[in-house]
């Protein structure tokens, strides 16, 4: 059911800026742009064995599916396409960026940048193996903790062994450089570092900027103040998990530890509305109301000027 509806997904992809729909390819023909692939937490909208009504409307069909979140970013000048995040909607997302992208491309990315090694964010690496594409050397880009996860732990290391992919260590707060358009620049903050780091990233393009950082505890558990961070770029895609503690009834909450949207707003109140207009939450479990765009805390979150990521949404770097 889940692959049926994500299909039906990619067939009525459209693409949204400032708020209008229109075909990227008529739009855009040598502006870097990244791309909204999905906006969901690590399981995705459904979840399995969901009863709740937050899931029903997607089962029965009535409502679409939302993919796992994940960013991709289209150089038309290089002709270069990079991921963020290797989600196991990972098949659908590629062809997404694919047939977004304003000339011919490779559907394959010419890399791959991983944030940590929860199921969301890295899972979908299998689908480069023998069993499936048998890819060439992608290139992955990982931190030191990681790469050693995915080198010695298997099935991950058979990507390694047969060069399916080429893990790339990044260092700790150090740019790096992609072609003469684009440079990331990646960080450390502090998540449930179980296998491995938990990396946010900074992406440069030619004219703008975008901060990504899907999975954290705590604001005020990173030594880095979010304002200032948000302040230093014109975009920011950011843990938007759970919209407050209400949603979680069976788990214990100290252990899936994430801001609540209701925090984050708060700490941002006295942003101007300029920099408001820059934070859009992302990464939303599937009981999370801002999934549902017509919810009134969907509408909250928009009247008080901060925005929420949608699948299909661009943006110009």
């Amino acid at each position: 059911m889940r692959n049926c509806l994500l299909i039906l997904l990619l067939l009525s992809f459209s693409w949204r800026s400032n708020g209008q729909n229109h075909d990227l390819k008529s739009t855009v023909v040598n502006q870097v742009t990244l791309v909204v692939l999905g906006t969901a937490q690590d399981a995705g909208s459904p979840q399995i064995n969901c009863t709740k009504v937050c899931c029903q409307a997607i089962f029965e069909g009535k409502q679409d599916a939302t993919p796992v979140v994940a960013l991709g970013i289209i150089d038309p000048v290089s002709k270069e396409q990079f991921l963020f995040e290797a989600t196991p909607d990972i098949t659908l997302q590629l062809r997404a960026l694919k047939n977004s992208a304003p000339l011919e491309v490779s559907e394959i990315p010419t890399a791959i940048f991983l944030t940590h090694a929860h199921i969301g964010h890295y899972t979908g690496l299998m689908y480069l193996g023998k069993e499936v594409l048998n890819a060439q050397q992608v290139p992955v880009y990982v931190y030191p903790k990681m790469q050693v996860f995915l080198e010695k732990n298997s099935p991950w290391s058979q990507l390694v062994s047969n060069k399916n992919i080429v893990l790339k260590t990044m260092q700790v707060n150090k740019l790096q450089q992609l072609n003469s358009q684009l440079s990331v620049f990646p960080f450390q903050v502090p998540h449930r570092d179980e296998f491995s780091e938990t990396v946010g990233y900074q992406i440069n393009g030619p004219e703008k900027s975008a901060l990504f950082i899907p999975d954290i505890d705590k604001w005020e558990k990173w030594e880095t103040s979010i304002i200032d961070a948000i302040q230093k770029v014109d975009y920011a895609f950011i843990d938007a998990t759970f919209f407050s503690g209400k949603e979680i009834q069976a788990r214990d909450i100290s252990e899936i530890p994430h801001p609540f949207v209701i925090e984050s707003m708060k700490l941002f109140k006295e942003l101007s509305p300029t920099e408001k207009a820059k934070i859009h939450f992302i990464h939303m479990n599937h009981t999370n109301p801002l999934l549902k765009p017509k919810s009134s805390e969907s509408k909250q979150v928009e009247a008080l000027g901060f925005n929420i990521a949608l699948t299909g949404d661009r943006f110009t770097l």
